[in-house]
């Protein structure tokens, strides 16, 4: 059996509603939530007064409205960032 993906452990918002995410494993990628804004409550997060509220908690991310993401699709989702040399 597969174990896990790896688990949010950093995020940083972004212009663009991006979050700039760190895993557990070290790889830092970035994931886009423009998709996501016209699904359910998710469209609260085109405010970015409250977008930028995030935080990692239980290896995912939440906002201060309790809105968060699986920490899967955080990671299957994302777009790994090359590393600065």
């Amino acid at each position: 059996m597969k174990g896990l993906n790896p688990r949010v452990v950093s995020v940083d918002p972004e212009p663009g509603h991006q979050l700039l995410l760190t895993f557990s494993n070290g790889e830092v990628k970035r994931f886009n939530v423009k998709p996501y804004l016209g699904i359910g409550f998710f469209f609260e997060l085109r405010d970015e007064a409250l977008f930028r509220t995030v935080k990692p908690a239980l290896g995912t991310v939440v906002w201060n409205n309790g809105m968060d993401l699986c920490p899967d699709t955080l990671y299957l989702n994302s777009v790994a960032v090359p590393a600065h040399a």
